[in-house]
């Protein structure tokens, strides 16, 4: 997001305060009394007091509460334009204040310098429910202004989703019958069909479902739970149990707090019957067809040799950040090569590679995981790399997720919380946690570079989440790899390019030659947009737009969000992203379904 503004993030410095006026401030008095001239004001429709009530370089963040859009408006003019476009249309009420426990108003400081008043209410609007955060900071004269509110649509009114008090009460005597029948309406159609049952695309189908959206999931594979199944036998997720929920049916509290991948394929196998999701199995897409004049797909489904053709009003891709299609670089001389080449999505088990010689090509999570299991098996690794990787120890990971997700907090505010500071202000704490997590690895990070592997600080020197939203990857959360690394038990050649394959190894463009059994290219996947020129071809492939990345705003483009393809939807992320977000994608799908917006009823940029 570009800007003019002299901070992203002020401190008390920048606005002119001292510290000692807050010290006898009751925070709860102090939210009151803004959340009080913030509610006449929207009352009263005066968008010149609302955005008198914010900072002048402030940020209204919103998703879809007031556009039905992922936003972030910056500086109080643009503020008081969104609000001159959209206020009266979606008629927003404020209602109360949040003092519970987990929200009531409290002073946070950040970082250094840095002093936030946060509260939470809830509000209303024409078509729904919704909660808000607010992050005020002091003027001199201790009148605080909001440098950043929050407001994210939670329910739709008239449509709420069917849970707690509003399950399902009757007796469904013929409940054995019901699942043995074909899983699609009676008239042969769902109004979605989701493409992938992942973790993403059963979280769709989910809340869906329970907001009485006909629904129908397909996947290649023979079981649900297969692209986890099928990875290699190590693979634990590197993310806490407290942050993989997924929504509706949380773990037990017996689950491990790192998860192995083989028990979470089972997990949403059981989570895809639990919650009686329609899945086909066995199935993919073999034509699609754009109806523009009746705003429906037309697609012909492959299911166990059996051609089916369906209508429906929306199709959603769930398949996977590039698609699922593995990037492999062409090399020359592979065919002479007399051992062994994958890509790591075909990688299992080194239980073979005992006093064998194996090549990892990568840098990353899956590079480093993997290059740890031939260790194991008395193999000798080499991993070759060209670039830089950022690394964090798992500790110093889990340390930065558990202040938000751990065993006594909850997820949906959590998940709330983690949203709402606008990219400009969240880079500043991000690298403030980068540089404390780098001191924390000191000597993890001081031995990979003896041992010749390079190390960096992430995008902007903010760690983690800028090279998640840029790439997709670019990191390493540390799980015993390093170690080996800096032990000499996994070696490392870097400074020079793979020139070709040998029959007996590998030729660099530095003249040197490394002889092995085995080469595995952990090198990622495909551009996003490839399963979509798979099943729709290039044309609405390209008509859909840019796919992960920040846009000018700081927001995601193109997932969980309309594309520039009408009726083609992307969910796509870490198993708590896709919970989170996987409620505003059915939210949209919902309300264009029962006429609360049309296609047009979305606040662009």
């Amino acid at each position: 997001m570009s800007s003019c503004a002299p901070f992203d993030i002020p401190t008390l410095e920048d606005l002119g305060v001292n510290p000692t006026v807050l010290e006898e401030l009751s925070p709860v008095v102090e939210a009151n009394k803004w959340l009080s001239e913030f509610s006449a004001s929207v009352r009263d429709r005066a968008t010149g007091s609302i955005t008198d009530l914010f900072h002048q370089f402030g940020f209204w963040k919103d998703i879809l509460a007031l556009t039905w859009n992922f936003r972030t408006i910056r500086g109080v003019r643009a503020i008081r334009k969104l609000l001159d476009d959209r206020l009266d249309l979606i008629g927003l009420t404020p209602l109360c204040l949040a003092e519970d426990s987990l929200r009531v108003p409290i002073l946070i400081k950040p970082i250094a310098g840095v002093v936030f008043l946060r509260l939470c209410f809830e509000f209303e609007t024409k078509q729904g429910q919704g909660k808000a955060i607010a992050f005020l900071v002091p003027a001199p004269s201790t009148r605080w202004k909001a440098w950043s509110l929050l407001t994210r649509l939670e329910s739709l009114k008239g449509f709420p989703e069917r849970v707690g008090a509003l399950r399902d009460h009757t007796m469904r005597h013929d409940w054995v019958e019901e699942q043995s029948r074909e899983l699609v309406p009676a008239d042969g159609s769902p109004t979605v069909l989701i493409i992938g049952a992942g973790h993403t695309g059963l979280d769709i189908a989910a809340r869906l479902k329970y907001m009485d959206v006909s629904t129908l999931v397909i996947d290649r594979s023979a079981r649900i739970g297969d692209n986890w199944r099928t990875r290699y036998k190590s693979l634990c997720l590197h993310d806490t149990v407290w942050f993989n929920q997924m929504p509706y049916l949380p773990f037990p509290s017996t689950w491990p707090v790192f998860c192995p991948a083989a028990k979470l394929a089972d997990w949403i196998e059981f989570y895809a019957k639990a919650l009686e999701l329609n899945v086909w199995l066995s199935s993919r897409v073999v034509k699609t067809s754009w109806n523009e004049n009746a705003k429906t797909w037309v697609v012909s489904i492959l299911r166990d040799g059996v051609l089916r053709t369906i209508t429906v009003k929306h199709l959603v891709f769930a398949t996977g950040y590039g698609g699922g299609f593995p990037k492999v670089p062409d090399i020359q001389g592979k065919s002479d090569f007399g051992g062994t080449v994958l890509h790591s999505s075909e990688y299992h088990s080194a239980v073979e590679y005992s006093r064998k010689k194996v090549v990892v090509v990568g840098a990353a999570n899956s590079a480093l995981d993997i290059a740890m299991d031939p260790v194991r098996h008395n193999a000798e690794v080499t991993l070759y790399v060209r670039s830089s990787t950022y690394v964090i120890s798992l500790d110093a990971s889990i340390s930065s997720l558990q202040e938000r997700y751990n065993e006594h907090s909850s997820v949906e505010f959590s998940d709330l919380l983690s949203s709402a500071l606008p990219w400009p202000s969240l880079l500043p704490l991000l690298r403030a946690e980068t540089t404390h997590a780098a001191n924390v690895d000191t000597n993890i990070i001081r031995g990979l570079e003896s041992a010749g592997f390079r190390t960096n600080l992430g995008i902007d020197d903010a760690g983690l989440l800028p090279l998640i939203y840029a790439r997709g990857g670019g990191f390493y959360v540390d799980t015993g790899a390093s170690g080996e690394i800096i032990k000499g038990n996994i070696k490392v050649k870097s400074g020079c390019s793979i020139r070709r394959f040998t029959s007996v190894g590998l030729e660099f463009d530095d003249g040197s030659k490394m002889g092995c059994d085995i080469v595995i290219f952990a090198t990622g996947f495909g551009e996003s947009r490839d399963s979509i020129r798979e099943v729709c071809g290039p044309e609405i492939a390209n008509q859909v737009g840019p796919i992960w990345g920040l846009d000018n705003e700081g927001e995601l483009q193109g997932v969980w969000r309309r594309t520039g393809q009408p009726h083609l939807w992307i969910g796509m992320g870490t198993l708590g992203r896709s919970r989170f977000h996987s409620l505003h994608l059915a939210l949209q799908i919902k309300a264009l379904e029962e006429g609360v917006i049309t296609d047009d009823d979305v606040c662009a940029q």
